[in-house]
């Protein structure tokens, strides 16, 4: 038997995963009816909405299975998120990954799988909708085409879920999606003893913005900014908008000089920006770095304070400056 790989962005995923607060939940009709189709539509015994957690697949949706969860190095689905499209398997017993896995040499006796990805709008996979079969099936485009449309109504549930956690203006995680995010990263780096920064965000002149330009121009800024975040940062990175003109990114198992590049990176992307608009005024922002220290920082949100503190501290030097 072969156990499923992790994905490159596992702790990515898993923090978002677990930031949907869906985990160990009651089951819901939203849910229930997607597999009660799907189990009719394709004459399966079995049809499943299940999320890949850190050790387990949980069940939020099951039609002809008993149970809530069961180990992810037996579960077909870890398997399946690895891909971008559909993962079929015909016939378990001919497929050496999954020949001898227990539940296909004992219950519930799967010979058929077929699992669509559920995609966040991070592109984290977080689960599948999936089909099992007793008997070898094959599995033609059209019923590959009906199984991607079935997930998609899925995913358009999970994007539900997930909008309580994202900023509606600019598309990245809200004050309450971002502290549930890098709360997870930062245990696992307490835990792994990887190293951690904070960059705290504020835009430089934001109010003349709005003054001058209206709000609408406004939200333009802040829109062109977190885009300019999301080019700077790595996959594996959190940012996230707390609100207003602050923003905030949170890097995990990155040394001191591998935060400077991405900040030096930030930098260059957002004077290439400048550059190129015309609107009248420069996309401008002081910034708080600090480096995580596990005896200090007992929370995001202790990291958080430094990081307010530090990036006031450069904005008051910046108006000083100026008035020189």
């Amino acid at each position: 038997m072969k156990a499923p790989e992790h994905p490159e962005n596992e702790n990515i995923r898993i923090a978002s995963l677990h930031s949907l607060k869906i985990l160990d939940t009651k089951p819901e009709e939203r849910f229930d009816r997607l597999t009660r189709l799907a189990k009719r539509l394709f004459d399966v015994p079995i049809a499943m909405v299940n999320l890949v957690d850190t050790n387990r697949l949980w069940f939020k949706s099951s039609q002809g299975v008993e149970g809530t969860e069961c180990p992810r190095e037996l579960g077909f689905c870890g398997h399946a998120i690895l891909g971008d499209d559909i993962f079929v398997i015909p016939d378990a017993l001919l497929d050496p990954r999954f020949c001898d896995n227990p539940f296909v040499i004992g219950e519930p006796n799967v010979r058929f799988y077929a699992g669509v990805p559920l995609t966040l709008s991070n592109g984290c996979k977080v689960g599948t909708l999936c089909l099992v079969d007793q008997v070898p099936r094959t599995f033609s485009e059209e019923d590959k085409e009906l199984l991607r449309d079935l997930g998609q109504m899925v995913e358009q549930e999970l994007t539900a879920v997930q909008m309580a956690t994202i900023d509606e203006l600019t598309q990245i995680s809200n004050r309450r999606g971002f502290i549930s995010l890098s709360t997870h990263a930062l245990n696992l780096c307490r835990r792994l003893e990887k190293p951690a920064s904070l960059f705290f965000f504020d835009l430089d002149l934001f109010k003349e913005i709005n003054d001058r330009y209206g709000h609408a121009e406004g939200d333009r800024a802040l829109i062109s900014f977190s885009k300019i975040l999301k080019e700077s940062f790595r996959d594996s990175d959190v940012i996230g908008r707390l609100g207003g003109d602050e923003f905030v990114a949170l890097l995990t198992n990155a040394d001191h000089h591998e935060s400077r590049l991405i900040l030096s990176r930030l930098e260059q992307i957002r004077t290439d920006f400048n550059k190129t608009i015309t609107r009248g005024y420069a996309i401008l922002c002081s910034v708080g770095t600090v480096e995580f220290d596990p005896n200090r920082h007992q929370s995001i949100e202790d990291l958080l304070e430094d990081g307010d503190r530090l990036m006031y501290a450069q904005k008051k030097a910046k108006r000083a400056k100026s008035l020189q």
